[in-house]
């Protein structure tokens, strides 16, 4: 028989997660598309009624947002310009009826090539704190998403919150989606930028290109490249084809893996120039 069950209390759940196996139901967005038509034929835990798992709060080392924290509460929430490239990023997902109910952890255990907000927590150095029964632990974003809806999540486990260090939080960041079109749009490709600058030159630099690879990736030869180089607007020239080595991306209905590379390298350009506070002509993007 298949079971259903809503714990108000985290221990609870854990619980009730190490007794039997569950689907984890949260802000639904995914979870009912993919169930499509079919019948429920796993036990579902709604972890709807766990208000501690949702909202912002900082602690001496991390920003820590909770699990169940929606895209809406990211974009009302005050943070710092570090997390504008996840702002940018939340106004990315869906309309605003699935900003409202969609979480951040739900995007990150969908681990869909194309999630908006990976690339810009990846920016941001984030990590995840997983919770079961016997413990806690946490791990960076990067080594949690696998490849292509495949996480570390292990059985009995419940991602319960995302994770910034406090040495992540500054700089300023920005996020640049490409798609077919303007709005409610699955991306080609997407990028996010937090430059950190010092006296007029790049101090640190922090890049993440999604929907170019099976699971979003860091650039640390362009960041390394970037790294003491003025903060002008002839940082877009300076990317390289070797500087994109880590993408690996595939042709599909949306674009082909050659258009992929170009788009990546010209939307992240336009993060880049954005996060210093500059323009980028925004052009057609042609291979």
């Amino acid at each position: 028989m298949t079971r259903y069950a809503k714990p108000a209390d985290l221990n609870d759940a854990l619980a009730l997660l190490a007794a039997d196996r569950w689907k984890i139901l949260a802000g639904g967005t995914d979870f009912y598309p993919a169930l499509g038509a079919r019948p429920l034929r796993e036990n579902v835990l709604d972890i709807n009624g766990l208000s501690a798992l949702r909202g912002i709060s900082t602690t001496g080392s991390h920003v820590v947002i909770g699990a169940r924290t929606s895209w809406s509460d990211i974009i009302r929430h005050r943070l710092p310009p570090a997390f504008d490239c996840l702002k940018e990023a939340a106004r990315e997902v869906g309309s605003v009826q699935i900003q409202n109910t969609g979480t951040v952890a739900g995007n990150l255990c969908n681990a869909s090539p194309a999630a908006d907000g990976v690339p810009a927590l990846m920016a941001l150095d984030a990590e995840v704190e997983l919770r079961s029964a016997a413990g806690a632990r946490h791990l960076p974003l990067a080594e949690f998403i696998r490849g292509n809806r495949k996480t570390a999540l292990a059985p009995g486990e419940l991602m319960t919150a995302i994770r910034v260090p406090t040495s992540a939080t500054a700089g300023h960041s920005a996020f640049v989606k490409l798609g077919a079109r303007r709005y409610l749009v699955i991306s080609i490709a997407m990028a996010a930028a937090r430059i950190v600058l010092a006296e007029g030159r790049i101090a640190e630099a922090a890049l993440a290109v999604g929907s170019c690879s099976a699971v979003a990736k860091r650039l640390p030869a362009l960041e390394a490249a970037l790294v003491g180089q003025k903060a002008d607007g002839e940082l877009g020239e300076r990317i390289e084809a070797s500087h994109l080595a880590e993408l690996t991306p595939i042709g599909d209905v949306r674009g082909s893996a050659e258009y992929r590379l170009v788009a990546a390298r010209e939307i992240l350009a336009r993060a880049i120039c954005k996060a210093v506070g500059g323009n980028r002509p925004e052009g057609r993007i042609a291979a």
